[in-house]
């Protein structure tokens, strides 16, 4: 099988640490479970000058390496791995972001799972030529057969594969929209995750 996994709050608790972060600079007091916005700018009522402030602190390499993992994740992908899938992790972080966030995976044991980058959300032109870019184009010749993803804005990505299970990872944000389709299924943890992904058809959780 192939399958899709998100970076940021699916594979490492990025929300918490970006409440925290706004905390610290702005004196912004909205704790994770009050997170009701994927968008960061909407999540902590910022200022367009806070909010590129806020995107550019948390995407230094000291901070995203400091990202503490979601529990499970690693254990459950690479039993995946064992098995013989194909884990794809495909991020909207931007560019920059690739070195610290290859050396976080692979300080947390992920060295044999792919890492490409995708402008998810419109941030940033595509960059060339090199091998952990992807453009729309690239992506949407990609098939899979599961999904793990929490934001309610990147499943659009998925309209082409009408056949793709979508474990949708539960989030603050992501619990007021509606979930696309049957084919979508909220997951409160990667255990959830790991025995949705091993159900027989017509068994998921």
């Amino acid at each position: 099988m192939n399958i899709y996994v998100d970076f940021d709050d699916c594979l490492c608790e990025t929300g918490r640490a970006f409440s925290t972060l706004a905390a610290e600079m702005f004196g912004i007091d909205i704790p994770y479970e009050h997170m009701r916005f994927f968008n960061l700018q909407q999540a902590f009522g910022l200022s367009d000058e806070q909010y590129d402030r806020l995107l550019v602190r948390g995407h230094e390499p000291e901070m995203l390496l400091s990202f503490e993992e979601t529990p499970g994740a690693s254990k459950v992908i690479n039993e995946w791995i064992s098995l013989g899938h194909n884990v794809t992790v495909i991020t909207g972080r931007p560019f920059s972001a690739c070195e610290p966030s290859r050396a976080w995976l692979d300080s947390h044991g992920l060295r044999d799972v792919k890492l490409y980058f995708l402008d998810k959300y419109g941030r940033e032109n595509i960059l060339k030529n090199t091998d952990f870019s992807l453009n729309l184009d690239d992506f949407f010749r990609m098939k899979f057969d599961f999904a793990v993803e929490d934001s309610p804005l990147a499943f659009r990505f998925f309209d082409h594969l009408p056949d793709l299970k979508v474990m949708v990872f539960d989030r603050p944000w992501n619990r007021m929209p509606e979930l696309p389709g049957c084919n979508y299924r909220r997951c409160p943890d990667w255990e959830t995750i790991r025995a949705n992904v091993a159900a027989q058809p017509g068994d998921l959780y």
